[in-house]
């Protein structure tokens, strides 16, 4: 196929996968942290992910707070967008290389949702206290069972709360330890 093609496709298939992928794993975060469902950006996931979770639920139930269908769709897509990806561009690896490399993706993210979050909630304490705003309370609930045990490490110093450096460095330390296993992995399958 041509690159003239095969580009936007894969720019597209990159896109709309990778959206709904995020939506799914934020719908499982909020989920899994007991943050308000009836929040409006709660109430916007859930509408999204609904139609092929009301399906898969009946054949894989949650595991306690965690959505199980949430996570195996979110697999199931970030599968199928490597291997169509991988398609337009005329590979042919085996579809255990794309679940593993699925598996290691899906984990990146979430380590990228929380780092994000917990930067964007520092930030915002030191410039905008206090306002509240439903994407500011999703927030708060995402960040602060990481923000807590922060806290009992390293408790605020004259006033100032470090407490975020320590789930930062935690996410950074598993990206390091976790992730590079994981691709390697794919990449000996291949």
């Amino acid at each position: 196929m041509s690159h003239y093609i095969s580009a936007p496709l894969i720019f597209l298939i990159d896109t709309a996968f990778g959206l709904y992928i995020f939506a799914l794993a934020l719908r499982t975060l909020f989920q899994w942290c007991g943050a308000d469902h009836r929040n409006p950006l709660s109430q916007f996931l859930i509408k999204v992910t609904h139609p092929p979770l009301k399906w898969m639920r009946r054949v894989v139930p949650s595991i306690g707070h965690l959505d199980t269908s949430a996570v195996l769709l979110a697999l199931l897509l970030e599968t199928i967008s490597g291997l169509l990806v991988a398609y337009l561009q005329g590979e042919s690896p085996s579809i255990g290389v794309f679940i593993v490399i699925a598996v290691g993706k899906l984990l990146e993210l979430v380590l990228d949702i929380y780092f994000y979050a917990i930067l964007f909630r520092a930030l915002l304490s030191w410039f905008n206290p206090g306002t509240y705003n439903p994407a500011v309370m999703l927030l708060f609930s995402l960040t602060e069972p990481l923000l807590s045990l922060g806290r009992r490490l390293l408790p605020p110093t004259s006033g100032i709360d470090l407490s975020p450096i320590i789930p930062l460095i935690a996410i950074q330390l598993a990206r390091m330890i976790l992730l590079p296993p994981i691709f390697d992995l794919a990449m000996l399958l291949r």
